[in-house]
């Protein structure tokens, strides 16, 4: 039955309450937030005269005709994955990678480039506008990434001694061990990957390497679910230069771990830098655990411009190197120093972005709460010869108080880089009372970022925007704005 070029089948629900409706000859309109594209359909006992509910679709492109089935329903919207391609889109591209829509990452393969970098120009636009309700002036053109493909300098895979299965596979091959990506929301699934395009080798050489190895040599592969096992996960850092860290984490100590190690320092004589970590604990993070160097130096080095910063097992680092230099040149840009302002550097990581305007400032203070991260900006500090910068470690709402202004100096510029989930409403009063001339806020997701700002519009207005991407082939954008105070 077609109504208006929109197509439906209505199933009745399955046993398990689960949604069987599937859409036929969907046209895909647009792409969406959050990775997706939009379409519209009407589902049996709508208003035919209604332009139909919006529908959001994973891995489709603007002009596609899809059939869909729908994997959510909501009187608002739709949402549901394609089972079908009956007409690509002209602007359809092949993927280059052959775990495309399995991993879970590198969803927009099949987009052009252009396309991706309007949408999330769009995207910062929208959520600017929508969540924080700004006025926005007009946007610079975002900064595109040179490198579209082996754009990384880090990477983490996970071990799994019962991988993702494949459409087709037997059955009984759940029970083989693989190396690669956690599979979309399934915290205890790992996809085991042949090839990823995200990291330049010997990123691929080295994964491959070690799964032959704990093959051969009969190692177990972590049980994600039961919390056991011998090979747990590992961490590949590369620089432009071509040092290469590599960070292998086990599940429990054994004499098994270093003749691992020692295989792998023979093999890759360009491994820089050979560190293990033994994490009994629940999650694979290393940030609370002792990272033990077995061979190399204890860091790898990354060169900005004419500065050098050290990058150790635990380090943040941009992970886009290229990006990350226009990311910086754009905040010292709108930063807009002349040698007699005191800089403010929140979230500073380990003091790139500090030490990067520091020959612009007065003097620059950067606080963070990693202390191992205040240890190495302090180190690069030094081996830059930057004597400007003083950094502080601990939780940004407990040390950016009123007093600690009063005594390191009032800021005439903040630089301001939180995490995803945007800044503590605390901190965000304490830039209030100090009201320097100038915030320049980086963040990684533009709706906190608005979320936040709306809480200093009544001081503060946007004067300048800049949409950077980092992370080509994702949904996810970089983005600057820059704030200026305005008198009541």
């Amino acid at each position: 039955m077609a109504q208006n070029n929109f197509y439906y089948i209505c199933i009745p629900m399955s046993r398990k309450g689960k949604l069987d409706i599937v859409l036929h000859d969907v046209l895909i309109e647009d792409i969406a937030a959050e990775g997706k594209s939009i379409a519209h359909a009407r589902l049996e006992g709508d208003d035919p005269e209604s332009p139909g509910r919006v529908l959001f679709v994973e891995f489709a492109v603007p002009g596609d005709i899809v059939d869909v089935r729908l994997i959510r329903k909501k009187n608002s919207f739709l949402e549901g994955r394609i089972i079908r391609i009956n007409k690509p889109s002209e602007q359809r591209l092949n993927p280059f990678c052959q775990h495309f829509g399995v991993c879970g990452g590198c969803k927009w393969q099949s987009l052009p480039y252009d396309i991706q970098l309007r949408a999330k120009q769009r995207q910062v636009y929208d959520q600017l506008t929508r969540i924080g309700h700004l006025k926005v002036p007009e946007f610079q053109p975002i900064i595109g990434s040179e490198k579209t493909r082996f754009y990384r300098n880090k990477l983490e895979f996970s071990a799994s001694c019962k991988r993702w299965l494949l459409p087709g596979e037997d059955p009984a091959q759940a029970a083989s061990p693989g190396l690669g990506f956690h599979v979309g929301k399934f915290f205890d699934k790992v996809l085991d990957i042949e090839h990823c395009y995200l990291q330049p080798e010997p990123s691929n050489a080295i994964r491959l390497a070690v799964k032959d190895y704990a093959l051969r040599n009969a190692l177990s592969f972590y049980d994600i679910r039961e919390n056991h096992g011998l090979f747990r996960n590992m961490f590949v850092r590369t620089t432009d230069d071509g040092q290469v860290m590599v960070i292998m984490c086990f599940g429990v100590d054994s004499p098994a771990i270093f003749p691992l190690l020692s295989y792998l320092r023979d093999k890759f004589p360009e491994i820089s830098s050979l560190y293990y970590v033994v994490n009994t604990k629940g999650n694979d993070s290393i940030s609370d655990q002792e990272c033990i160097l077995f061979s190399g130096s204890p860091a790898i080095y990354e060169k900005m411009e004419n500065l050098r910063f050290r990058i150790g097992p635990k380090s943040f680092y941009q992970t886009n190197t290229g990006q990350a230099l226009s990311l910086y040149r754009k905040a010292r840009e709108f930063s807009g120093l002349d040698g007699s302002q005191v800089v403010y550097d929140l979230y500073t990581g380990t003091g790139t972005i500090a030490q990067f305007v520091s020959a612009g400032a007065k003097k620059v203070i950067g606080i963070e709460y990693v202390p191992e991260a205040i240890e190495d900006a302090r180190t690069n500090a030094r081996a830059n010869g930057i004597t400007n910068c003083e950094f502080f470690a601990g939780d940004m709402k407990d040390i950016l108080t009123d007093s600690f202004i009063k005594e390191h100096g009032h800021p005439d510029v903040m630089i301001v880089d939180p995490p995803r989930a945007g800044m503590h409403p605390d901190v965000v009063q304490t830039i209030l009372r100090a009201a320097p001339e100038r915030i320049i806020y980086v963040s990684c997701n533009p709706a906190s970022q608005a979320r936040d700002i709306a809480m200093m519009a009544d001081k503060y207005r946007i004067t300048a925007v800049q949409p950077v991407d980092m992370f080509p082939h994702t949904m996810h954008v970089e983005n600057i704005c820059k704030l200026e105070y305005y008198a009541d």
